[in-house]
């Protein structure tokens, strides 16, 4: 399951940070997130904290989902003999959660709120770790739908391990655009109202890429693809 499996979980991490419901707020979370301010369409901040304290957020909900990609993983494990019905029911479930996300759906329980919200600001890197862990443990429903596709192909992976890669994946896949697009709005914010434009159909992508994802899980062809990569990256070698 790796290959394929991450390429999907890196994908997914991409375009979960440019949902509607994340990419919209990055400036606020950045300004919180380093204290500074926006004055005519420009983010005053310095930016050494702006660099420090994004590294320390992004570590921060790294940590989180890389443990709820092992604790999926060890509880798929512990019902190992039920892994054909924990891999149909997981790719049920994946395509469920890009039909909502393509809006081809509308169940409104999966569209709730959970988001943390905290009126302390970073005093520090540390913080900043902090601040990261809480928000991923309830941020938006856009990036619950896809991380739960994520946490539910890790739950049906093959060892503890691959748990703890695929949501690896998936954060690294979120933490790039979050870093670079922070960067760039700290010296114009006319970039974040060109993407603004495309973010319904990037949502679209990501419904599609999920609900594919959720036809291979449920028809067993996830394993197959990844023997298929093994044995042809062998014959590269």
């Amino acid at each position: 399951m790796n290959d394929i499996g991450i390429f999907f979980a890196i994908v997914g991490g991409m375009l979960s940070f440019f949902s509607p419901c994340v990419f919209p707020l990055l400036p606020a979370y950045i300004t919180h997130l380093t204290g500074g301010k926006i004055e005519n369409s420009q983010m005053k901040v310095n930016r050494t904290t702006l660099y420090l304290r994004s590294i320390g957020f992004i570590i921060g909900f790294s940590i989180i989902f890389i443990a709820l990609g092992a604790s999926a993983s060890f509880l798929g494990n512990l019902l190992m003999n039920y892994r054909d019905l924990i891999m149909q029911l997981a790719g049920i479930l994946i395509i469920v959660f890009g039909l909502q996300m393509a809006g081809l759906l509308n169940f409104k329980f999966l569209m709730k709120e959970t988001r943390i919200q905290t009126e302390h600001k970073p005093k520090n890197v540390f913080s900043s770790v902090l601040l990261g862990m809480a928000f991923a443990t309830g941020w938006s429903p856009c990036v619950g739908l896809a991380l739960s596709s994520i946490l539910l192909l890790a739950s049906s992976s093959d060892t503890l391990t691959q748990g703890i890669i695929l949501l690896g994946a998936y954060s690294l896949g979120m933490a790039v655009p979050f870093f670079i697009i922070s960067i760039v709005i700290s010296y114009s914010l006319k970039t974040m109202k060109k993407i603004n434009k495309y973010l319904s159909k990037l949502a679209l992508i990501n419904g599609v890429i999920m609900i594919i994802m959720g036809f291979f899980v449920l028809s067993g062809q996830m394993q197959k693809i990844s023997a298929w990569l093994s044995v042809f990256s062998l014959f590269e070698l």
